[in-house]
């Protein structure tokens, strides 16, 4: 799995990289078909914004957070990709 994270108006800590890391490594539990991972971080004043594009086989699957702390949502973005996941891997196995 290849993994791109930006930052836009944040700097990616080393921590912050690798808290992103570890928990994209868990959504590779669930499946070993995701290619390509894209994550951005942003900052807009007082709000924190997290969204990815994973490249999975037979499709892309998205998803956007924001809170008021980075880390809660990119905790939040996880979760949301987690269901994701879970689901695209039941619609592949139903084919």
């Amino acid at each position: 799995m290849q993994l791109n994270l930006t930052g836009r108006h944040v700097d990616i800590t080393d921590s912050l990289r690798d808290y992103v890391n570890n928990k994209f490594a868990k959504l590779q539990r669930h499946t070993d078909h995701i290619t390509k991972v894209y994550v951005i971080l942003d900052v807009e004043k007082l709000t924190q914004k997290a969204e990815a594009t994973l490249h999975v086989s037979g499709g892309e699957l998205f998803a956007s957070t924001e809170h008021q702390d980075m880390y809660a949502a990119i905790d939040s973005l996880i979760d949301k990709l987690d269901r994701q996941v879970i689901k695209h891997k039941e619609k592949l196995a139903r084919h």
